[in-house]
């Protein structure tokens, strides 16, 4: 797959950053790695595993991330479909190859990885709560109705990446992308996809109570754009 990038935000993912690059590898070299004022070793880990290192002096928050590694990978003249995906391991680069074939189809422009549709595999009954209340305020707010608001794995084609400028720096990002896909007009659809949560990837989570100030900051975004 030559004609696409990954966009990976790191913060912090030293231990597990190195094999998350190793599984994308075997299906594209393009690894964008944006390393979000990592305070630990995950700058050296991602260039010793062949990843393209792009670096924010300080923490400026996922979204500013995802932001920094489109505009990085959209300036890779070859590169035509885009994937973000997390750096903490929960996602599957088989899911992602059947969302970039699905894409590749040309009726759509941005594809969103659901858990929902698919598989959860160690997520808390808590979590599965906080996580579909949050796909309901989400229907609502956006007017778009999805069974997975804040999944990271997605799949998008060349106009997406150069139409879609995401201004929220923090996790605030993902209803954010939802809002611009209605307000572009993005041709869109949910694949089902496979997220696992580990004792690692679940002690890098949010804590509940930013659930509550995404809320807040997406109601401000919507009142503020009104």
């Amino acid at each position: 797959m030559s004609d696409v990038a990954f966009v990976v935000p790191v913060y912090n993912e030293a231990s597990v950053i190195g094999d998350v690059i190793t599984e994308i590898r075997a299906v594209t070299p393009y690894v964008v790695c944006v390393n979000d004022g990592s305070r630990d070793g995950s700058a050296a880990a991602i260039v010793r595993a062949g990843g393209y290192l792009v670096d924010h002096p300080i923490n400026m928050g996922q979204g500013a991330a995802l932001q920094t590694g489109i505009e990085f990978a959209r300036a890779l003249p070859q590169i035509q479909r885009f994937v973000t995906f997390d750096a903490d391991g929960q996602h599957l680069v088989a899911d992602a190859v059947r969302m970039l074939k699905l894409l590749e189809e040309g009726d759509l422009d941005i594809v969103l990885g659901s858990r929902f549709l698919g598989e959860v595999i160690g997520a808390g009954r808590s979590k599965r709560v906080l996580l579909k209340a949050a796909v309901k305020f989400s229907n609502v707010t956006s007017g778009i109705r999805l069974t997975d608001a804040h999944n990271g794995l997605r799949a998008f084609n060349r106009h997406v990446a150069e139409t879609m400028e995401i201004t929220a720096p923090d996790m605030t990002h993902a209803s954010e992308i939802i809002e611009l896909i209605a307000a572009n007009s993005y041709r869109y659809r949910e694949m089902p996809v496979t997220i696992r949560y580990t004792d690692y990837s679940t002690s890098k989570g949010q804590a509940s109570v930013n659930a509550v100030n995404i809320a807040v900051d997406t109601l401000l975004r919507r009142v503020t754009r009104q």
